[in-house]
């Protein structure tokens, strides 16, 4: 259940699928085609044990050398989808920043002797803003954006994760942004190589942190681990999130489908 008013309970960390491009917010084959990916969104929140105090979103739209937080009061939004018509690059998410947590993840970061860079100019990608502006349309929980490290190595993904695992426990919601599969390209067809992955993801998930750290090490090796991630940025977010969350097997909060193709969410607990 939720609360009218933030809460400092402890929350899960959370793999969520943040659709394609802008869909959630058109018309005609390509917004129906995600209905049941924002349908989900638009429940999280009634899932949580209570209302997230904050929001910090690792979305697979940002690498940077060093991982990178967005430190601003206001962010800006960055349209970075092409092609889709004139009124999605006019979409807004007035949420405010929260220069305070940018900070806190900094120094979490720096305690695990990992390098990390607050930004106070950068803004959020549609990583960030489409999937919020579903699950918070009023735009009222303050946001955090990090972005991944390039290399794209799991462990180092989810040594971040456990570093900032302290953050749930004053109500921070921490937010994996990606797609569990994420091969645009061969969409049309793809419904048993996602199935035969997200398969073993079920098993990868399934176990303490320790187990779900060494399987997701493996990924690459998984059946249609490569046919569901020809490159793994959307599939990294998941390290971090499994990585935050303690050593309760996952729990899938949603499967769903983009058309006949399998796409999932977990949380960690």
């Amino acid at each position: 259940m939720t609360t009218t008013e933030p809460s400092a309970a402890t929350m899960p960390s959370l793999y969520l699928p943040h659709g394609g491009g802008p869909a959630f917010f058109m018309d005609g084959p390509m917004a129906d085609l995600f209905r049941p990916m924002e349908e989900f969104l638009a429940s999280v929140d009634s899932l949580l044990p209570a209302r997230p105090s904050a929001l910090l979103v690792v979305s697979a739209h940002w690498e940077a050398d060093a991982v990178t937080v967005s430190g601003g009061e206001r962010p800006p939004l960055i349209y970075d989808y092409y092609g889709f018509p004139a009124e999605t690059y006019q979409l807004t998410y007035d949420a405010p920043g929260a220069p305070a947590l940018a900070a806190r993840v900094g120094d979490l970061l720096a305690d695990a002797g990992i390098g990390a860079v607050v930004d106070p100019a950068h803004g959020w990608d549609h990583g960030v803003f489409i999937p919020l502006k579903v699950m918070y349309p009023a735009a009222d929980v303050p946001v955090v954006a990090m972005s991944l490290r390039t290399g794209l190595d799991p462990g180092e993904h989810a040594a971040l994760g456990e570093a900032l695992r302290p953050l749930r426990e004053s109500g921070v919601l921490i937010v994996g942004s990606g797609m569990s599969y994420h091969n645009l390209g061969r969409l049309q067809g793809a419904g048993r190589a996602s199935a035969e992955f997200h398969a073993w993801l079920d098993t990868a998930l399934a176990g303490d942190a320790t187990h779900r750290r060494a399987a997701l090490d493996r990924w690459a090796d998984a059946p249609s681990g490569r046919a569901s991630h020809p490159r793994e940025e959307h599939l990294l977010p998941l390290m971090v999130a499994s990585a935050a969350g303690g050593d309760v097997p996952a729990t899938k909060l949603w499967n769903g489908t983009m058309g006949d193709t399998p796409v999932a969410a977990w949380a960690f607990n």
